[in-house]
């Protein structure tokens, strides 16, 4: 909480944006990374693995009980994401204009079918979570996007907003659309345009189980400020051996994320997916907001 109070009360500087600050104590080798993979299709960095939802199942069930019947592999895995760039800033930074900044909220991005079938069309929702969110205030922001969105008739504003650039013929959408990069290159992309884009925000995710399928490395968008990309698939079964060389069965899902490597160094990645399958194996640190919001270094 006093680490919220002090975002909110720093002031905005020169070279700062309205959706993320400028950060200026960066070592001048990551300062010039930006320079040399000059989009985020150089930078891309694949991780994978599995995650052991045994705990998880478990504590589904209970949440299913307590009457939280909605409650779901989805709002386990954003949630933990949200806790984690509480906690792991670095995470939540992005590239513009070949600068590094922290961004200044929290921010997750949804690709909703509004039905199982082939025809049924896809949306997009974006959602913002203070750093203090819990599973449960997770849970509501998710069921509200999504129950808004899910009726075929139901179009948001970011479907609006495409419609309306599609009202345009082919070469004026070209050119409006590099004029929108180019205003996000300095900082200076309509506000009305940044609200409504999916891919302005702090990490894209896929929930493929609900397909039925296993998850895929899905590429990040160079239009936006999106430094991470997760998907995630069905369950999966896989038998190991125990410690006492008994062969045990376990439950999987396997996890899938692209992020942009400019962002931070490896060592503070594999930090902070250390601390993700920790979350995972105790959701209970979930349930309550964090004891502190660590925030990003100046």
């Amino acid at each position: 909480m006093e680490a919220a109070q002090v975002t909110a009360k720093r002031k905005r500087r020169w070279g700062d944006r309205y959706d993320g600050r400028r950060i200026r104590t960066l070592n001048p080798f990551y300062q010039i990374t930006p320079y040399i993979m000059r989009t985020r299709v150089d930078a891309h960095d694949y991780f994978e693995d599995r995650v052991d939802i045994t705990h998880i199942e478990a504590w589904l069930r209970k949440q299913r009980e307590a009457g939280y019947v909605e409650m779901g592999y989805l709002h386990v895995f954003i949630a933990a994401m949200v806790r984690l760039l509480s906690q792991k800033p670095r995470l939540n930074r992005f590239i513009a204009g070949q600068k590094i900044y922290a961004r200044n909220d929290i921010t997750v991005s949804l690709a909703l079918k509004k039905q199982l079938t082939e025809d049924s069309p896809e949306t997009t929702v974006k959602m913002r979570f203070n750093p203090e969110a819990t599973i449960y205030d997770v849970l509501r922001t998710v069921q509200e996007a999504v129950n808004s969105n899910k009726a075929i008739e139901v179009s948001n504003s970011t479907d609006k907003t495409a419609r309306l650039f599609m009202l345009c013929p082919g070469f004026l959408v070209r050119f409006l659309v590099f004029v929108l990069r180019s205003l996000d290159w300095v900082g200076l992309l309509p506000k009305a345009i940044h609200r409504v884009s999916p891919f302005h925000t702090s990490f894209f995710i896929t929930d493929l189980g609900s397909l039925g399928i296993k998850p895929i490395y899905h590429h990040l968008y160079d239009f936006g400020t999106t430094s991470i990309f997760i998907a995630f698939g069905s369950k999966e079964r896989h038998r190991e051996l125990s410690k006492d060389g008994t062969v045990v069965e376990r439950k999987f899902i396997t996890m899938k994320v692209v992020n942009d490597e400019r962002i931070c160094d490896g060592h503070y990645y594999a930090s902070a997916f250390k601390l993700l399958f920790q979350l995972f194996k105790d959701l209970s640190v979930l349930e309550v907001p964090p004891e502190r919001v660590v925030p990003d270094q100046e």
